[in-house]
């Protein structure tokens, strides 16, 4: 509780911008450099790797538990974030500030915020002698925000031994709060545990053409073929399927609040939108999502060209990947090819078990009127790795927010920033977690 504040701060001055590229993206060997120089401090060993690539810093540490019998619990977090730019924020993003209630910069949520209460608390542990009831490991890792390529992904293909007698995993986007209006005029607390994840693949979609002179007539161009095809594809509505993750969340808030929902209505968006801002991730969780991201075509006004290219950013709901790859044939048609230039699978697990007891002890030891749900994310994190080493995994980091944040537009976002009561009362669940899990 004393130092977590200053070592959010810390990690956030560090710049380990990931703009996907091996020969730009910096800082995260510094990072973890330093990661482990924490964790020495204190007297725990370390193991620092290089996933398949320079400067890609991991670092790892375990502590023995009591129960040498049980699977190890495994708490990771990413040290590298999206870059920024520091003409848009009101504070520098890697300044680390301190403000206003608030810790600035970029990846004050994503993740930096995690990483520096797991650190606090394994700092902690170790100095004071602390056994927990399992062993515990902590992962310190690269290039999550491009999809783990040179991080999570290669730890899992090249060194699983790291990850030896590791049962369950805890990791981001899950155990913050979303406060949501009771009929009687009262509020609820919902603690949002992360137990699913959208499939995360990269499509490249790509045309060719005759080539020739842009004064001509021509029938057959590869920009217009592609264009025709990215613009059926971007417009496309995906069915609704409703996973169970998706459909215990809805319930659980139907309960609380008195909102019906409809998920096969036709107004389910306007439905989801009385729950604030985290009704976008929410409507993203009942269907799949194809989003156009990058175009490239030619190299002079004149020049109609023979290739066009697009990148389509797709979000694939459990249990849908061969049903979503045949929609998407059926609209961009016989004259685009695509491939996957990442393509990285869903997870889905349940939200039962001894851990999620351990969460929901947690929250409620410090928050007697919360309840922990579970819910979908549509986006990707590390876990999906972790998950083919048959891997148990949970979002799990625990936020009691404002009810007026809007948390879902600080990932990525222009002045990202975590309240410094949110980190003080993460850090307690945090620590009641670990030491009951």
């Amino acid at each position: 509780m004393d130092e977590v504040v200053e070592l959010v701060s810390a990690l956030i001055r560090f710049d380990t911008s990931n703009t996907g590229e091996l020969a730009t993206t910096k800082g995260e060997r510094e990072c973890a450099q330093w990661v482990a120089e924490q964790l020495q401090e204190v007297g725990y060993e370390t193991e620092y790797v290089e996933s398949g690539a320079p400067g890609r810093g991991n670092v790892f540490a375990r502590l023995k538990g009591a129960d040498p019998s049980r699977g190890a619990l495994m708490i990771h977090g990413h040290l590298d974030v999206v870059p920024a730019e520091a003409a848009d924020w009101s504070v520098h993003p890697f300044s680390g500030a301190v403000r206003d209630g608030y810790v600035w910069g970029r990846g004050a949520i994503d993740m930096k915020d995690m990483v520096g209460m797991t650190l606090a608390l394994a700092r902690q542990f170790k100095a004071e002698g602390t056994v927990p009831p399992r062993d515990l490991v902590f992962a310190f890792l690269a290039d999550e925000e491009n999809g783990g390529r040179w991080g999570s992904q290669w730890l899992a293909d090249n060194r699983p031994d790291l990850f030896d007698g590791v049962t369950e995993a805890v990791g981001e986007v899950g155990g913050f709060s979303l406060t949501v209006p009771r009929p009687d005029g009262s509020e609820r607390r919902l603690y949002l545990v992360e137990t699913a994840e959208k499939g995360l693949g990269w499509m490249r979609l790509r045309a060719k053409a005759r080539a020739g002179h842009g004064s001509f007539l021509h029938d057959d161009n590869a920009v217009t073929i592609l264009a025709e095809a990215v613009a059926r594809l971007g417009r496309h509505t995906f069915p609704v399927v409703l996973s169970d993750s998706v459909a215990e969340f809805l319930a659980a808030v139907s309960e609380e609040s008195g909102l019906h929902f409809d998920p096969h209505g036709p107004d389910i968006e306007g439905q989801l939108a009385k729950l604030g801002t985290i009704s976008r991730i929410i409507g993203a969780t009942l269907r799949d999502t194809a989003n156009p991201t990058m175009l490239q075509a030619g190299y002079k006004a004149n020049v109609i060209p023979q290739t066009a290219e697009a990148v389509v950013d797709c979000r694939v709901v459990p249990g849908r990947q061969a049903a979503f790859e045949r929609e998407v044939d059926e609209l961009i048609g016989p004259d685009v090819e695509r491939e996957w230039i990442t393509k990285l699978d869903s997870y889905e697990t349940t939200f039962d078990g001894h851990l999620v007891d351990a969460m929901n002890d947690a929250v409620l030891a410090h928050d007697a009127h919360g309840r922990t749900v579970p819910y979908m994310l549509s986006g990707g994190t590390d876990a999906k790795a972790f998950a083919r080493l048959g891997i148990r995994c949970f979002g799990f980091a625990p936020l009691q927010l404002p009810p007026d944040l809007d948390f879902t537009a600080l990932f990525h976002g222009v002045d990202e920033r975590v309240p410094v009561h949110s980190l003080e009362f993460g850090t307690r669940v945090l620590e009641h977690f670990l030491l009951h899990s």
